[in-house]
């Protein structure tokens, strides 16, 4: 075991497993800028002391996963979870606090990071979409998670009083995708699946206040393309490969305006620059 500081940049959607009950994979960098995958994390169980934010710094006790080939994924020590100092927040529009730890390592493609993946097992970074054309949504074959790893979860559960109360999390009814190309010649278009916790708790919110699945999917479109995606914004993917698949996914978003994302690599000029 080793100690880590990581600062917290995505969750994903709970996803129920007959080995681990529920699979939470989360993921920052360390101060220097180096990916760090946590799982897995049974952070709906965790304390509310220990449930961390995004944004947020802390310490955790981990040790390289076995049975993840993954190089960035480690085996955390959950009762060991511990805040250190304060979530960094925006200011005034300003993500540079967090840009100087988050864009430390940016990539220049998917392509780039696949081959990255072939070389040494990279299964985590961020990049910079040339363009994101569009929002795909589409409608899953199942509305229900599988059988058998709802029956592992209530059969554990009986045992466990901690858990007897936690329903499993609902399985969202749609998929939804990012669909963008990079900034590279090799790059004939992307379709990936978004991952995003929040993605999913802003499409049950809408539903659990009386909107219809159309107005729930609207509103998510609406924040997850229309806002964060804005060509205004300065927008990164968060991507992470799926265990035991290799295919990538999109973590999570980040989307300061231009010129205030905080990269330290490379300066940041507005579109339209006030003339002196």
């Amino acid at each position: 075991m080793e100690r880590l500081r990581v600062l917290i940049t995505v969750k994903t959607y709970p996803i129920p497993s007959a080995t681990y009950d529920e699979l939470v994979c989360t993921a920052g960098v360390t101060e220097q800028g180096d990916f760090v995958r946590l799982y897995p994390v049974p952070f709906r169980d965790l304390p509310w002391t220990q449930q961390y934010p995004k944004y947020q710094w802390i310490e955790v006790m981990a040790e390289h996963h076995k049975r993840d080939r993954r190089k960035e994924s480690m085996r955390p020590d959950p009762e060991s979870i511990r805040f250190y100092g304060e979530r960094i927040e925006t200011r005034n529009g300003d993500w540079s606090a967090r840009g100087q730890y988050v864009l430390r390592n940016v990539s220049q493609s998917m392509e780039v990071l696949k081959d990255a993946q072939e070389a040494d097992n990279t299964s985590l970074g961020i990049f910079r979409p040339k363009v994101v054309e569009d929002f795909v949504v589409e409608e899953e074959s199942e509305r229900d998670w599988k059988p058998s790893a709802l029956a592992a979860i209530k059969q554990e559960r009986l045992w466990e009083t901690r858990r007897a109360s936690r329903e499993p999390v609902r399985k969202l009814p749609y998929k939804f995708r990012y669909k963008f190309r990079c900034d590279d010649d090799r790059c004939n278009g992307h379709t990936m699946m978004n991952e995003d916790w929040e993605l999913g708790r802003l499409y049950w919110r809408h539903i659990d206040r009386g909107d219809s699945e159309e107005a729930a999917i609207f509103g998510v479109r609406q924040r997850f393309f229309t806002e964060m995606c804005a060509p205004a914004n300065e927008t990164y993917f968060f991507v992470g490969t799926v265990l035991g698949h290799g295919t990538w996914v999109v973590l999570g978003t980040y989307y300061p305006k231009i010129g205030k994302s905080g990269n330290p690599n490379e300066e940041n000029l507005e579109l339209f620059p006030e003339e002196k």
